[in-house]
């Protein structure tokens, strides 16, 4: 890399932004966003409204609509919230841990191919370094919150 090649970084970053792994439409493939959501459920256990505003950054009316849908499709649930605070929790439902693992192991298959030809370091340096890479977007996210 010359001299910090953060424009280069910029670009690549934006071409995988446009990608979506597993091109081809099938009942598992999860609407991206449904996906982010239910990841990150399945990840931290179940969250309010006002937990996922702050954790995707996100108006909570945005979420509410994002949510109504998949709760409405049967993939998430109101709970109450398992530490006994007042406000309702969303959780995966059977179906909503289902199509989350189909869809996972879609993606997982696709970048398995894609990967196929590269050596096992190179495949784990990248998701070292991707790990890294959202880490730190996170990190500075948090650091200009409301800036």
């Amino acid at each position: 890399m010359t001299e910090r090649n953060v424009a280069g970084i910029e670009y690549e970053q934006m071409l995988l932004s446009r990608y979506t792994i597993a091109q081809h439409p099938s009942r598992a493939r999860l609407d991206r966003s449904v996906y982010l959501l239910l990841s990150r459920i399945d990840g931290e256990g179940p969250m309010s409204i006002g937990e996922l505003s702050a954790a995707f950054q996100l108006d909570a009316s945005t979420l509410q609509r994002q949510t109504t849908g998949a709760v409405q499709a049967g993939l998430l649930e109101r709970v109450l919230d398992p530490a006994g605070g007042l406000a309702r929790k969303l959780a995966l439902t059977p179906l909503g841990r289902e199509r989350l693992a189909e869809s996972k192991d879609q993606s997982v298959d696709a970048l398995t191919r894609i990967l196929a030809d590269w050596s096992t370091t190179d495949v784990n340096t990248l998701a070292e370094l991707l790990r890294r890479f959202n880490v730190s977007i996170e990190e500075y996210r948090d650091a200009h919150a409301g800036a």
